[in-house]
């Protein structure tokens, strides 16, 4: 099994479209697309099928990541102006992107509308031979994401306390 893609629900698209490819680097595949519920189309069936009827229409964009991994923005017609996080309901509460520039990322974030939610975190600060560092961040809309500066497989390959 890959990783494909992650659809996130964004406030303003011309300003999630900035954040994610200026402050992320993640590059625009199809640009801000409107799409309206209809049913003469297969994608007017999806979306009624996914967001049910009377969803209003919304507005997309595809974006991908450098290692190829699909990023889809959802600009609902109707909608809220943030995400609020509830850690007591199930679901995806967060993603990770990986990077060798984490202070610059970091910088970025806010200087384009984002939030760093907590100090710089290291694994094993006990370890220098071990210098994995995270951080969670929020995009303007208050959408979670996690910073990690080097891949899952090195963060977790040991215990850490």
């Amino acid at each position: 099994m890959k990783m494909n893609h992650v659809g996130i629900m964004v406030g303003n698209m011309d300003k999630a479209v900035e954040f994610y490819t200026n402050a992320l680097g993640l590059k625009v595949v199809m640009g801000n697309t409107k799409v309206v519920e209809e049913r003469e189309t297969a994608i007017g069936r999806m979306c009624i099928a996914v967001f049910g009827e009377g969803f209003k229409g919304f507005n997309i964009a595809h974006l991908v990541t450098t290692d190829g991994i699909g990023v889809e923005l959802f600009e609902m017609k109707e909608r809220q102006e943030r995400h609020e996080v509830d850690f007591s309901r199930l679901g995806i509460f967060h993603f990770c992107l990986q990077t060798d520039d984490f202070q610059g990322v970091i910088e970025k974030v806010e200087k384009f509308g984002g939030k760093v939610r907590m100090d710089i975190m290291r694994y094993h600060p006990e370890d220098d031979s071990k210098p994995a560092k995270m951080v969670y961040l929020e995009d303007p809309f208050g959408n979670l994401f996690e910073l990690y500066s080097h891949t899952y497989e090195e963060t977790y390959a040991s215990d850490y306390e």
